[in-house]
């Protein structure tokens, strides 16, 4: 749910707000390169003329390399050319989005089908901005300014790929208790169920409401979503606090998709979950 917060170090400057892949991977190639020349972070330092505090940010994947350290680094360690032309393909993490959500992330815009079964809150894929801001303000530790705006804003674009993408399906179990928790008011949960209304009247986006009232549940164990590349690969993710988990195992993804299999066939059917939806927006 948060925005990824900026650490400064006194004296370091801006460290980025999560380590990219491109920066991890060049920051390894660094640190592999090093240790190949015999280089302690100190000895390494010394030859770029940055702090060993630097030293390991940029080889750990948090840090930015400046232009100076790349070409420095470059004459220290053999002048191969090969971290100048990593450098140019350098990307900054993906401020509003957690650092262990962005696989997934980068994952949802190539599927060809995404399943999402969630017993907290709303998916993020359904909603509303007045809903996104209200659980940014109940984040603890308080969000900056900066990071709120940054977790609306790739909340926002995120949820395009459901107009952008209208071959792919988009199918959501939530459970009832969810929609039926007010969070932010009256006047953000009457926003909140008119826009998943709204989204999930496109062709390609079916959602299935939970009832409170089940005997039976086939997805006890956590919120969890499960996607189909155009490979035919599948693919699934769970979240906890603090923490994602990408899972690519074929065994665990089967048992994961089997548990959504059977609980989309305990849930609602989508037309009896919309005309709930619309009696729960009608009564508040």
């Amino acid at each position: 749910m948060t925005a990824e917060g900026v650490e400064v170090t006194a004296g370091e400057g801006e460290r980025e707000p999560d380590p990219s892949d491109s920066l991890r991977t060049f920051g390894a190639v660094v640190q592999a390169l090093r240790e190949h020349a015999g280089l302690s972070r100190v000895d390494f330092a010394a030859h770029v003329r940055f702090s060993k505090h630097t030293v390991e940010s940029v080889e750990l994947g948090r840090r930015m390399p400046e232009v100076t350290f790349v070409e420095r680094a470059e004459e220290a360690l053999g002048d191969t050319g090969a971290l100048r032309r990593a450098a140019r393909h350098l990307t900054r993490g993906e401020p509003g989005l957690a650092a262990w959500f962005r696989r997934w992330a980068r994952l949802e815009k190539e599927a060809v089908s995404l399943c999402t079964y969630e017993c907290r809150l709303v998916p993020g894929l359904l909603q509303s901005e007045g809903y996104v801001r209200a659980l940014c303000e109940n984040e603890i530790p308080p969000l900056t300014d900066g990071e709120l705006e940054a977790t609306v804003t790739a909340r926002m674009d995120r949820q395009r790929l459901l107009r952008d993408r209208p071959s792919a399906t988009f199918d959501f179990v939530v459970e009832e208790a969810v929609l039926m928790r007010r969070l932010g008011g009256v006047g953000v949960t009457c926003e909140s169920l008119g826009h998943m209304l709204d989204l999930c009247s496109l062709r390609n986006t079916t959602l299935q409401i939970m009832p409170a009232d089940s005997e039976f549940h086939a997805c006890l164990a956590g919120p969890a979503c499960v996607l189909e590349t155009r490979q035919g690969q599948r693919r699934a993710y769970s979240e906890g606090q603090e923490n994602g988990r990408l899972i690519a195992d074929p065994k665990e993804v089967s048992r994961i998709q089997m548990r959504y299999a059977r609980l989309r066939s305990q849930a609602l059917s989508p037309n009896d979950s919309l005309g709930l939806l619309k009696r729960m927006l009608g009564a508040l």
